[in-house]
């Protein structure tokens, strides 16, 4: 169906979003909206972190100056979920690049996709 949001374009503009709200400090807000109540981050330092710290911490965090999302590619699974798996380069005013591939898994929630799986493997470290 052509509104079907766990598409590879919806679901690699939604990504987007999410990095968008990194570069404005908004990062918690829209992670703590987007995320279901028992989602985690799993962050390449081992860090894992729940919705409520996300939500509570995430705009605090110095903001991506630019981000390059590449090489996108949707994992089905299931009726109503799906994951995208994709290579981010992300940089910060004044320091090296921020590379790592990242799987975001979503399962519809109420017809749209909620986060239940966020996690960065660098390629950089």
């Amino acid at each position: 169906m052509a509104d079907d949001p766990l598409t590879l374009d919806a679901l690699r503009a939604l990504e987007h979003r999410g990095w968008e709200s990194l570069t404005r400090h908004e990062g918690g807000r829209f992670y703590g909206a987007l995320m279901t109540a028992d989602a985690v981050m799993i962050l390449v330092n081992g860090t894992v972190l729940d919705r409520e710290t996300i939500a509570a911490t995430l705009d605090d965090s110095p903001a991506w100056s630019a981000f390059t999302l590449e090489d996108a590619r949707l994992v089905p699974a299931g009726e109503d979920s799906a994951a995208l798996v994709y290579r981010a380069t992300a940089a910060r005013d004044g320091e090296e690049p921020f590379v790592a591939l990242m799987s975001s898994h979503y399962t519809l929630v109420d017809g749209r996709p909620a986060l239940t799986l966020y996690q960065q493997t660098t390629v950089t470290h």
